[in-house]
């Protein structure tokens, strides 16, 4: 094998890693977008029963014109 054959030889080897790398880095960060939207939906419905607890908690108010029940 000449010089210029053992460089190619290398560099396609390091090409194939790289595309592997590539693969992998792709893979997960598809997996870690997947997991944003996920959480991502799970705040935004956390926020809605949030905005729905504080608005029962609202119109639970008690009348001012009773006393307390230990009176």
């Amino acid at each position: 094998m000449t010089d210029a054959e053992t460089r190619l030889a290398h560099l396609e080897t390091q090409v194939t890693f790289l595309e592997d790398t590539v693969s992998v880095l792709d893979n997960a960060l598809a997996d870690q977008q997947r997991q944003v939207m996920e959480l991502s939906e799970q705040v935004r419905l956390l926020h809605r029963q949030l905005k729905e607890q504080g608005s029962r908690l609202d119109a639970f108010d008690a009348p001012e014109d009773q006393p307390p029940p230990h009176y």
